[in-house]
C-alpha cells in the first residue's frame, strides 16, 4: 500500500472515530456515569479510601474468589511457562522447572539461553 493511500485511509478512520466520539460525549448515559463517577472519587478522597478498599468494603466475596486460585496447599498455581527451542522447533509448556525436556536443553544450552526462550507465560 502507498503511503498516500495510508495516509487517506488514516484520515478516514480518525474521522469516523471523531464522529463516535461527539455521538458519546452527547449521550445522557454517559453523563451519568461521568457525573457517579466524579462523585465516587470525592467521596473517597473525603474518606481517604483506595479503590480497592471501597471494592472490599461493597463486595467481601472477592476476596473469596482470591483464595480459589491456590491449591490445597494454600500455595498459587504456578503460571505457565511456553518455551521454543529456535534450534529445532519443539515447544515445552511448563508449570515447574522440573520439566524432563526442559532440564535437558538447560544442560545441553545452559540456563540462561534457555530462559531466553520462554514464548510467553500464562495463568
Amino acid at each position: 500500500m502507498s503511503i498516500l493511500a495510508s495516509y487517506m485511509q488514516k484520515e478516514q478512520q480518525l474521522k469516523q472515530l471523531q464522529e463516535e466520539l461527539d455521538r458519546l460525549k452527547n449521550d445522557d448515559r454517559l453523563k451519568a456515569e461521568l457525573q457517579f463517577k466524579d462523585k465516587l472519587e470525592a467521596l473517597m478522597r473525603e474518606f481517604d479510601k483506595s479503590a480497592s478498599e471501597v471494592i472490599k468494603l461493597l463486595d467481601p466475596q472477592q476476596g473469596v474468589a482470591k483464595a480459589s486460585s491456590t491449591t490445597i496447599t494454600g500455595r498459587a498455581k504456578r503460571k505457565l511457562k511456553i518455551y521454543k527451542n529456535p534450534n529445532t522447533g519443539e515447544v515445552v509448556e511448563t508449570r515447574g522447572g522440573n520439566q524432563k525436556t526442559l532440564k535437558a536443553w538447560k544442560d545441553e544450552y545452559g540456563s540462561d539461553t534457555v530462559e531466553g526462550w520462554l514464548v510467553r507465560t500464562e495463568d
